[in-house]
């Protein structure tokens, strides 16, 4: 237990109405979840304010309620603490509740639009293999060790980002990989942590939904490296003309890594197939099981920050080499009878999926159709979805647009969307099918022998999204079923 005195800590108090002595049980944020003697704490959501259930939360027993504007009538058996920026201290006060887990590990964040997951999946993998207990944060999975928990977020709100790294540190984890968010660093769900490194994988459009503008969205992610104590390492992809950036105001150490160009972690592809990437790092030739450019640079950045970690350069080669990626990420299947290749990938951005597609491009042996059913998920960035339908008809030989996660949106109205980004002399190559199950029963039928189906956007995801329900559906145990269906 701990009074509501020693959560408040650099929490930027502003003033105090009440006696701060007072034991706190548990932190909130959801109002729902309040119960006698818990602190709420008001933030200014994206939706909703949490300033207007201040009230709800005195009646189910709020012992003290922390937010940025007082209400006009105090109640006088509740403490009030008015904080200069509610979201920035829910951070803070949620870190202190906690004992600061982020001080008693090595915590490694990765940023960028796309490879945070499989980056920060092959660093708890890589340190798990290296004798490590480890933990993970993201959008896949949460993981202590082996004990899996369900993901609901990229990254977790502030309490329950705190609760998490405390049964990490408690369960003698030394490391913890997790992945970072423009979303979260917004919003301040990672103020309060102490970091012993970052990671920036790349950066294209994305989220402009929420950012609005791409300039915004490249502020956004570089404060999470101006925020980097001077104890904490930067490590950046180099080819990224915004790679550099990103480390101008930070106090970190500074590393860089590159396929094309010097870098302290420099990398060259010599082959990549099927079987996996041959590289050479830092002159050292290594096969990997991952496929791809996209993943050579996943590598190097995992190589990098495991070195900048102190580990030892052999160990870590020789431990990477055998790991596999992240769930829904290049996840392919071959079939029994006719061996098409099926792959499921997340690229739910154009980048994304121009990376997947320009490897499958590598690994042709030229006579493969390949067959792309893709769709842009309803309630978020709309300009990318002309742009999604754009690069997967120039880079397709037939495109199947389908349904993402429509969400609250009409799924044709986003098909329809995406239909006016395609060239007028592809047209020919691209079909609409609003139903998801059936647009991968007809790549599947259009298929011949050793051609190749990439089904993009949803990856790990076990749902559809539709009107606020989610309905199971796995993309890849439907490729598995309507291929044995179909005796492909």
């Amino acid at each position: 237990m701990k009074t509501l005195r020693d959560i408040l800590y650099n929490a930027g108090i502003r003033a105090v109405h009440g006696n701060t002595d007072i034991t706190v049980n548990a932190l909130c944020i959801d109002s729902r979840a309040i119960r006698p003697g818990d602190a709420f704490i008001a933030v200014k959501g994206v939706h909703v304010d949490g300033h207007q259930y201040i009230d709800k939360a005195i009646e189910q027993g709020a012992a003290a309620i922390i937010c940025e504007t007082l209400p006009e009538q105090l109640s006088g058996n509740t403490v009030f603490v008015q904080v200069e920026n509610s979201a920035q201290a829910s951070g803070v006060i949620a870190g202190n509740f906690y004992d600061n887990p982020s001080h008693k590990l090595q915590l490694v964040g990765v940023t960028g639009t796309n490879g945070k997951t499989t980056i920060a999946t092959l660093l708890f993998r890589l340190f798990t293999r290296l004798g490590y207990h480890c933990g993970l944060l993201s959008t896949v999975q949460n993981q202590i060790g082996d004990n899996v928990i369900p993901s609901t977020h990229t990254t977790p709100d502030p309490v329950s980002l705190n609760a998490l790294l405390a049964r990490m540190a408690d369960e003698g984890c030394l490391y913890a990989f997790m992945e970072v968010s423009s979303h979260a660093i917004h919003q301040q769900r990672i103020a309060g942590l102490k970091f012993a490194g970052g990671i920036f994988s790349n950066i294209t459009h994305d989220h402009l939904d929420y950012h609005k503008t791409f300039d915004e969205y490249i502020r956004v992610k570089k404060a999470f490296f101006d925020q980097l104590p001077a104890t904490a390492f930067a490590l950046t992809n180099l080819d990224d003309k915004r790679g550099m950036v990103m480390l101008q105001n930070t106090r970190a150490k500074k590393a860089t890594y590159s396929l094309r160009t010097l870098a302290d972690f420099k990398g060259k592809i010599l082959e990549n197939n099927l079987t996996g990437l041959i590289m050479q790092i830092n002159e050292t030739e290594v096969h990997f099981r991952l496929i791809g450019e996209f993943n050579a640079y996943n590598l190097l950045a995992v190589y990098g920050a495991a070195i900048l970690l102190g580990s030892d350069k052999a160990a870590v080669l020789r431990a990477l080499s055998d790991i596999q990626g992240a769930e829904g990420r290049f996840d392919y299947i071959v079939s029994a009878h006719d061996q098409i290749i099926a792959i499921v990938d997340y690229a739910h951005t154009p980048d994304a999926l121009k990376n997947v597609l320009a490897t499958i491009k590598n690994l042709r042996k030229g006579h493969e159709q390949v067959i792309t059913v893709v769709g842009c998920g309803g309630d978020r960035d709309t300009a990318k979805r002309p742009v999604m339908a754009d690069v997967a008809a120039e880079l397709s030989d037939r495109v199947i647009l389908t349904s993402d996660n429509p969400r609250s949106e009409d799924p044709a109205a986003i098909i329809h969307e995406m239909e006016a980004g395609v060239p007028v002399h592809l047209k020919k190559r691209v079909l609409s099918i609003t139903d998801r199950k059936e647009a991968i029963k007809t790549a599947v039928s259009l298929a011949g022998k050793e051609d190749i189906i990439l089904v993009a956007g949803k990856g790990h995801e076990k749902y559809q999204e539709i009107k606020g329900v989610k309905h199971p559906f796995d993309d890849k145990q439907v490729l598995q079923d309507v291929m044995k269906l179909m005796d492909k």
